[in-house]
């Protein structure tokens, strides 16, 4: 064995692996598979996400008893599978029990090598806001450093969180502080870090900031996949002081990076030539993370195929578009349902979209249901069905068709809403709602416009018609019905919205955008009443997105977990 004073090189693998919650078999398969590939290689260190044993993250089933013993389970079938690469150290996250007072687990990574734990690390930064809420199941950790000499490279550890806070601006405890403290050669941090909109960037510029204040390298882990609400884009990376972001692995699939780390430059260098990628074009980001989204949550529900109603409006053409990317043309159906407030585009544009998708398109006019139910509650109520009673039965009538065939052939139904519509309730309830997930329910509307466009470039040819996208949005469920008839125009109440929902959690240009088009309304009485009317709009539908689909969140703050509003409150 080499001393510390006789540093060298180490050879590393992050492993980019897609964890399932509660697939133990199935995860320990992932990192036994990886870990043979890191030994082929010569790695001496393989590092996993956080929780890549449970995956992240299996919030009430660490409270089952079941599930506790499969976690003990896990950890030792893991550390025998270590025996068969007897060089190789493994970097795993995994709940460990606690002992004394407090919660029942600590979110742990644990270093396993031919057979036996080497080293335990608690993480101690546990997040409790937005979409996290670790201080419910996990027992923070003490506010101690561990380092593992490698070779003669001593190399600590920290959990995700914990590298977030070198500014101290959002917890007293600053572990990076104290790892730094213990002198290590490297870094290694295990993350199960949720993407949205310039998370990426985000997470590159935390970490090299720390790494420059205290001049050290660092390797950073990522899970990949998609679990309800959030998908996690991988983007592990490594980097130093001296190359700033030196290699980066895939976004929004699974990967294994090989490097080499030279202790005495304290340097990385890769295996197959790859460096740090680009900054992510948000359409691009946009585009890659549903996909991903969608690919599994149907596979992880035991879905192969999908199901949209096709309206030849832009949202259910972008909605079509992306489902056939993420599970093939084959296993996605359209259905468009013709009313007599429809316009021949609407069926015409859905027949062009079809085809240009590959997708087959199924017909199923309601003319007569709606009718048959106008005549029975005259004849049962003593009125007659009008107005905004009439138009949302035809989105329910809409809805239990799509229900009824998602029943009958076991697809998922997916809903089309945008984030404009659903934040203003511009959608009906058990309508338009129904369905399993939603795609782009975390879009702006004029995001939408922008993704569809974008889809037929990178594409090269026009996957949705040009008739779509230029069309007036309207939900044809009245005669010559717009959305403007009830909404400001989408330029405007999106800027509206991004202020209301977002806030300060916007980047600064769009921040800027919002607030400059919010300002401008402001200055005028007419303009100061829009911008109540809406987010008076935005408090009382809150009830109809309790009910929703979940949501692929996109942005910073979704409609979900990660946003929790009162139904029952006064909004002064």
């Amino acid at each position: 064995m080499r001393s510390d004073t006789e540093k060298t090189g180490l050879k590393i693998t992050l492993a980019q692996i897609n964890p399932t919650i509660g697939d133990f078999d199935g995860n320990c398969a992932l990192m036994l598979a990886a870990a043979r590939s890191a030994a082929a290689q010569g790695s001496r260190l393989i590092v996993f996400p956080e929780l890549a044993l449970t995956a992240y993250y299996p919030a009430d089933l660490l409270d089952e008893d079941a599930f506790a013993a499969k976690i003990a389970a896990g950890t030792n079938a893991l550390l025998e599978a270590s025996r068969e690469t007897p060089e190789l150290y493994w970097v795993i996250g995994a709940p460990t029990p606690t002992e004394g007072p407090g919660k029942r687990f600590h979110n742990s990574l644990l270093v396993l090598k031919e057979g036996a734990g080497v080293l335990q690390y608690h993480k101690q930064l546990l997040p409790t806001y937005g979409v996290f809420d670790e201080r419910r199941h996990f027992e923070p950790g003490p506010d101690v450093a561990r380092v593992l000499s490698v070779d003669g490279v001593r190399v600590g550890f920290m959990i995700c969180e914990d590298g977030w806070n070198d500014e101290r601006n959002a917890y007293a405890v600053n572990p990076f502080e104290r790892l730094a403290d213990a002198a290590p050669d490297l870094v290694v941090s295990i993350n199960a870090s949720p993407s949205h909109l310039g998370k990426q960037q985000e997470r590159q510029e935390i970490f090299l900031k720390a790494c420059l204040r205290h001049q050290l390298p660092l390797v950073y882990v990522n899970q990949v996949g998609g679990h309800d609400q959030l998908i996690y884009d991988g983007a592990s990376f490594a980097l130093s002081p001296s190359q700033g972001v030196a290699f980066e692995a895939k976004s929004f699939a699974c990967d294994e990076m090989h490097l080499t780390f030279d202790a005495k430059a304290r340097t990385f260098g890769c295996q197959d030539g790859r460096t740090a990628t680009k900054r992510q074009n948000p359409l691009d980001f946009y585009h890659g993370q549903i996909v991903l989204g969608l690919k599994d949550y149907a596979r992880r529900c035991g879905f192969s195929r999908a199901v949209v109603g096709s309206s030849g409006g832009i949202d259910s053409a972008l909605t079509l578009a992306l489902a056939v990317e993420a599970l093939g043309a084959q296993n996605v159906i359209a259905i468009t349902m013709p009313s007599i407030y429809s316009s021949d585009g609407s069926v015409s544009d859905s027949v062009q979209l079809c085809q240009n998708l590959g997708v087959t398109l199924l017909t199923h006019p309601i003319i007569d249901i709606v009718e048959a139910y106008k005549s029975r509650f005259a004849a049962s109520i003593g009125e007659q069905l009008k107005g905004l009673p009439l138009e949302n039965l035809q989105a329910r009538i809409r809805g239990t068709i799509l229900m009824e065939y998602s029943n009958s052939f076991g697809h998922l139904l997916l809903t089309t809403g945008n984030k404009s519509e659903i934040s203003v309730g511009y959608c009906t309830l058990y309508g338009d709602t129904n369905g399993g997930l939603g795609l782009i329910g975390d879009l702006y509307k004029t995001e939408v416009f922008e993704l569809s466009r974008h889809l037929n470039t990178v594409a090269g040819r026009e996957l949705i018609p040009a008739a779509i996208i230029d069309k007036p949005p309207s939900a044809e469920l009245a005669p010559g019905q717009k959305d403007t008839d009830s909404l400001p125009p989408y330029e405007t109440l999106d800027e509206i919205l991004k202020l209301q929902i977002e806030g300060r959690r916007l980047s600064l240009t769009e921040y800027s955008v919002a607030e400059r088009v919010v300002g401008a309304l402001e200055e005028s009485a007419q303009g100061r009443t829009t911008v109540e009317r809406v987010r008076k709009m935005i408090a009382r539908n809150e009830y109809k997105r309790r009910q929703a689909p979940p949501i692929l969140r996109l942005r910073t703050r979704a409609f979900g977990s990660g946003r929790q509003m009162p139904i029952a409150a006064h909004y002064a």
